[in-house]
């Protein structure tokens, strides 16, 4: 019985985050795992950030940034995988930053 409580306790705490994430098993005896994206590689219970912004431990990875949802038409939306952050500025100007965008809120990993 605790159990269920336990996962119905987990899914309304997943409903209330944003961010997007992805699940990964871990093996019981695993003292390493490998990152999906880099193929590094890195001790069970320790978190690091992959070049494709997420936030990941051995049991899963989730979104390190904010993602724009309604972008003007005159502007673009580009991930700066350096900052891990979107930069929404007018098309043909990477220097004039756009305002009125819209995002979806995330919540910290």
């Amino acid at each position: 019985m605790k159990y269920l409580v336990l996962a119905l306790l987990f899914c309304a705490l997943a409903s209330l985050s944003d961010a997007q994430c992805h699940a990964k098993a871990l093996l019981p005896d695993m003292t390493h795992c490998q990152d999906d994206s880099d193929h590094t590689w890195h001790p069970v219970g320790s978190l690091w950030r992959n070049s494709e912004c997420l936030d990941c431990s051995c049991t899963g990875c989730c979104q390190a940034y904010i993602t724009p949802t309604e972008v003007p038409e005159d502007c673009v939306a580009v991930l700066d995988t350096q900052a891990c952050e979107y930069i929404v500025h007018t098309k043909g100007n990477s220097n004039g930053l756009c305002e009125g965008v819209k995002i979806w809120k995330m919540s910290a990993v």
